[in-house]
């Protein structure tokens, strides 16, 4: 067999998500509707992150085998034919051993949270940002969120659907910046709870609003209660960016 690995740029707005689920449009299903349009086999792929449903990604990676070798360029400029008119591309793609898992082999996945936070709605970035009308105050919020930084019980901060065997987790980086009238939170971790980012988010908008010391923020968490989480952040300004190995 011969493995290939994949880096994905997609918009998860009309999809239910990564992975597969009856009935419903996932990345999964479409990129594998087109391994087999141009390759003839029935491929299952393995994606680093599985991004919920609205979710999109800069640099998802996936891999895949085949028992025929092909040519990594012409795989990419395949797929890339089959999956129109979907909003997915392949970036890269390259053949690698059968040591390397997309899934297992990272070290560490990187996140990216776009709030656009003005008055007026977005209108060439609809379900591709949160919307806050409101001002926020993005120094607090990046002080709330160095106050959790490291390895702990993030319970708060998990979905009740969240398959994890444990809520440890040790959160790298966590930063909030202001980019104009975008407010840019960055998240980096080996791994991550179900819907942990959005989570971290919708309680970091409270700490912007006033509403929430910092303090309050770091509470949240050692209290380890998904009922002290804040509200959950839409998916609409979700990004997975990158995957170190």
């Amino acid at each position: 067999m011969h493995r290939y690995k994949l880096i994905i740029e997609y918009d998860g707005t009309p999809f239910c998500g990564w992975q597969r689920q009856a009935g419903r449009l996932s990345v999964q299903e479409a990129l594998e509707t087109a391994i087999t349009r141009f390759s003839g086999e029935v491929a299952v792929t393995q994606a680093a992150g599985r991004t919920d449903a609205g979710v999109h990604a800069f640099g998802q990676v996936a891999h895949f085998d085949l028992s025929t070798e092909r040519d990594p360029f012409k795989v990419r400029e395949a797929l890339n034919f089959h999956l129109k008119p979907h909003p997915v591309a392949v970036i890269e793609a390259e053949a690698v051993p059968q040591s390397f898992e997309a899934r297992f082999s990272a070290l560490a996945r990187h996140y990216e949270y776009r709030i656009l936070n003005r008055r007026a709605r977005p209108a060439l970035d609809m379900h591709r940002v949160w919307h806050v009308p409101v001002r926020l105050d993005h120094e607090a919020m990046d002080h709330a969120a160095g106050l959790i930084l490291g390895k702990h019980d993030f319970s708060t901060f998990r979905a009740a659907e969240c398959q994890a065997s444990s809520p440890i987790r040790t959160l790298d980086r966590f930063f909030v910046r202001r980019e104009g009238e975008m407010i840019v939170v960055g998240a980096s971790a080996r791994s991550f709870l179900h819907s942990q980012v959005r989570s971290m988010v919708g309680s970091l908008k409270l700490v912007g609003e006033g509403k929430w010391r910092p303090r309050q923020f770091r509470e949240a968490l050692d209290a380890a209660e998904r009922a002290r989480c804040g509200p959950l952040a839409p998916p609409d300004g979700l990004y997975f960016t990158h995957v170190d190995y």
